[in-house]
């Protein structure tokens, strides 16, 4: 597939589809949805996965046909039985109430989640204040604010920072959800700095690789396109962004969907090319199915525009890693390390 950026005004004729890359499956998901995987194939159905392993209907759906149970909370899970801890973290406390259940645990928080988590506890070691940008009520939140509860206060934007109080303006710091608008954010700590100039940044970029890739993406697309199609869940927080950030980078519309089912073919009207992405947390089959809708629509020319290539990868839980490996050696055969039987293809 073509990776050059499209140029208006290129004469080019007809509708088009211009196709964002990267997009979709970041390391992290793959990482969570991989574990749920090998741990139905090595341990047998069920597999208890506490929260959404990924903010996806279509991979939650997939992974419950083969056996995998969702649950709200720890209490759900039988005494004794396996459960996954989703890909957005969980809290020192929700720890403790598995071990209470004597719960063999299988922890698929993302690994750039799990570093905002030790910044978290490092600060609050040192008795800062600890301002966490995100949205009050996201697990990944909820897991992170866990870490320190009475050292961290959630701000969900710009708009509340004037609502930010703490005990010493020169200890101070920031660090936030990973899902996160980059502009917003970074708006949110322009104001925050004006009220706390001693605000300490955190160590490193919080809002993760993926996030900021795809956001970067839209946003070279944006300018060109009459409507971006976003494909994602609603409750997934860098989906929802993805679509945000469209319309602030010029979009004169944009639209989520889950599935290719839900585009209304009136979007399309007077529309001559399309933008389309996909949240971190959604299969490339999906965008397949949009695209090919989108062909039945007329729009049968699809330029991909590349902004950034993606290498990173992560490595399963240690505890699943160690029984995969144990169980080869036993059999004389190779552990395993990628996902035999995929929800869903999601390469390019």
């Amino acid at each position: 597939m073509a990776a050059q950026t499209p140029r208006p005004g290129s004469g080019q004729q007809g509708r088009k589809v211009l196709l964002a890359a990267p997009r979709g499956y970041c390391a992290g998901v793959d990482r969570a949805v991989d574990a749920v995987e090998q741990a139905l194939e090595h341990y047998g159905a069920p597999i208890y996965v506490r929260k959404e392993i990924v903010h996806n209907k279509y991979v939650v759906e997939a992974l419950s046909r083969r056996g995998a149970v969702f649950v709200s909370e720890t209490d759900e899970v039988p005494e004794g039985a396996r459960v996954v801890f989703s890909a957005h973290g969980v809290s020192p406390a929700v720890h403790e109430q598995a071990a209470a259940r004597n719960l063999d645990t299988i922890d698929a928080t993302c690994p750039l989640v799990t570093k905002v988590h030790k910044q978290a506890v490092r600060f609050a070691k040192g008795d800062y204040d600890i301002i966490l940008v995100g949205h009050t009520g996201h697990e990944e939140v909820e897991g992170t604010q866990g870490e320190a509860p009475d050292h961290i206060q959630v701000v969900n934007g710009p708009h509340e920072v004037d609502q930010v109080t703490v005990r010493d303006p020169e200890k101070v710091v920031w660090i936030s959800q990973t899902t996160l608008s980059v502009d917003e954010t970074m708006e949110t700590v322009r104001l925050l700095r004006e009220r706390f100039p001693a605000l300490t940044d955190p160590p490193g970029d919080d809002i993760c690789y993926a996030t900021q890739n795809r956001q970067a993406a839209v946003k070279e697309i944006a300018p060109q396109v009459d409507l971006m199609i976003v494909v994602g869940s609603g409750n997934s927080s860098n989906s929802v962004r993805l679509k945000e950030v469209a319309l602030d980078a010029g979009a004169a519309a944009s639209h989520r969907v889950d599935y290719a089912a839900e585009i209304d073919p009136a979007w399309l009207e007077g529309v001559q090319t399309v933008g389309l992405t996909s949240g971190a947390s959604v299969p490339e089959i999906l965008v397949r199915e949009v695209i090919d809708r989108l062909a039945e629509l007329g729009f049968t020319d699809v330029q991909e525009v590349r902004t950034a290539t993606e290498k990173i990868s992560f490595s399963l839980p240690k505890n699943l890693r160690a029984d995969l490996k144990a169980a080869a050696g036993a059999t004389g055969g190779q552990p395993l390390h990628g996902r035999r039987q995929p929800v869903a293809d999601h390469t390019c």
